[in-house]
């Protein structure tokens, strides 16, 4: 089973990510995680990746796609793709991928966020520099001012979640995922979550949605 979670930045993917995994045991594939783990490995595929992410450019599809489809394996494991695919290129690079081991995308949910709301929750994250754990200012702040409940590490808010380069996210976001979007509804695999509801709706709804496709098979 393959499960597409699609969402701009901020509707919460990461944290959905983990309640499907910890519930269905799906394996979670985060393009970024897949990213650094193949950088900091220094494979060939990483050592290509790096060139580009050196030059300030995007990593091209075919790269993209080459590097996550090279982490699944047909051996009955049930996998979450998170982030990926961003770009219609991408997703008929996987599909081309898939066709010959007879797999198919059984489900793509996209978690939909009204873009002020998405604006918002970016702008109020913040990060442990330490051990990454994420928290926000307005619905999450850690105990302690700017230090990690789980590490103490210091909390700060990464270059990308400021307002401006929020904005310029989303619409990014917004330009590739349209025709992304449009394609999988046609395949008629696609569901559609509110992202803007508390987590725990979020993740009822999701769970809704799964048990009605394993139902289904």
């Amino acid at each position: 089973m393959i499960v597409i979670l699609l969402g701009a930045p901020g509707a919460g993917k990461g944290t959905q990510s983990k309640m499907l995994a910890a519930k269905y045991g799906f394996k979670h594939l985060a393009t970024g995680d897949i990213f650094r783990g193949e950088i900091a490995a220094k494979t060939p595929l990483g050592q290509k990746a790096q060139e580009y992410v050196k030059s300030g450019k995007l990593v091209p599809d075919n790269l993209v796609t080459e590097m996550v489809a090279g982490k699944l394996e047909f051996n009955g494991t049930q996998y979450l793709l998170d982030g990926f695919p961003r770009t219609l290129d991408q997703a008929q690079s996987l599909d081309k991928f898939l066709a010959p081991q007879k797999a198919t995308i059984n489900v793509v949910i996209y978690l939909n966020l009204p873009h002020a709301e998405a604006i918002s929750r970016l702008s109020s994250r913040r990060v442990c520099s330490k051990c990454g754990e994420v928290y926000n200012i307005t619905t999450r702040p850690p105990a302690a001012e700017g230090k990690c409940d789980a590490c103490g590490g210091d909390v700060v808010q990464r270059e990308d979640d400021s307002e401006a380069t929020a904005k310029k996210r989303i619409m990014v976001f917004e330009d590739l995922t349209h025709p992304l979007v449009a394609y999988y509804k046609a395949e008629q695999v696609f569901h559609e979550v509110n992202a803007a509801q508390s987590p725990e709706k979020v993740s009822a709804d999701l769970f809704a949605v799964i048990d009605q496709i394993t139902a289904a098979r």
